[in-house]
């Protein structure tokens, strides 16, 4: 299917908060994980965040706060669970530009981040979150980098979410693409592989957007932002946008 275009009249994100990022929500436990968890308590749509390979990072939560309260229409909960549990890879690995951190980064993904160790507990928070809060009618999925992997491979047949989008994504494999079965966005960087996302997007069957940031590295709206830098301040807040509007056109209940 072709790509869909972002809506223009959906939503307002606010300024963005360059340092000493105040966070709004606040920290739960969900199958034995610290989550961070913000928005309104009677949202009916809920966000599940796959944070990057460095865990919480005031960037990261500040986009979880943007994604819960700025769509005046739909609301969100925003949930965003540890599942490196206290763990995350270290920032300055990355970029892995000696033997020294390719070999840190390379045991981290064969270990913490292995991609099928974060999908198989995926559907059991879903289900804790949901029987908690009943009233949840659709849930989303984002996720940065690393996390843009989990989310391709949560989209299969099967999936408990209505949409999905990844973020700068690691790892792109056209061979995920067939298997989505619900509306999916994808927001590279300059950093992607360019043939992979193409051939990713000519795979799917379903509803997608992939919307590139040319002038950005792998990880600007995550950890590795550096919201200092006008440019990626302004393209970090762009970026926000089109989730948003993917979500608000994409994401049941609509108005």
């Amino acid at each position: 299917m072709a790509s869909q275009q972002p809506s223009e009249a959906c939503c307002n994100v606010p300024p963005i908060v360059a340092e000493d990022y105040a966070y709004k929500g606040q920290y739960i436990v969900v199958d034995g994980m610290r989550t961070y968890t913000t928005g309104p308590a009677n949202a009916k749509r809920a966000l599940l965040i796959v944070y990057d390979i460095f865990g919480f990072f005031p960037q990261t939560l500040q986009g979880a706060d943007i994604l819960a309260f700025s769509d005046s229409e739909h609301p969100y909960q925003v949930f965003m669970p540890d599942f490196f549990e206290g763990q995350p890879a270290d920032i300055s690995w990355y970029p892995p530009d000696n033997d020294d951190k390719g070999k840190k980064l390379g045991a981290f993904f064969k270990g913490p981040a292995a991609p099928p160790k974060t999908v198989e507990r995926i559907p059991k928070v879903v289900k804790l979150l949901q029987d908690k809060d009943p009233h949840i009618e659709s849930w989303g999925i984002v996720g940065y980098c690393w996390g843009g992997k989990i989310v391709n491979l949560s989209l299969q047949e099967g999936t408990p979410f209505k949409a999905g989008a990844a973020v700068h994504p690691a790892m792109v494999d056209p061979k995920d693409a067939p298997g989505i079965t619900v509306p999916v966005a994808m927001l590279p960087s300059k950093d992607e592989d360019k043939e992979a996302v193409e051939q990713w997007q000519k795979g799917l069957k379903v509803e997608n957007l992939v919307e590139w940031f040319p002038d950005q590295v792998h990880g600007f709206m995550a950890a590795r932002g550096d919201l200092k830098k006008e440019n990626v301040r302004k393209e970090y807040q762009r970026g926000y946008k089109v989730l948003l509007d993917f979500f608000h056109n994409n994401l049941p209940p609509f108005l």
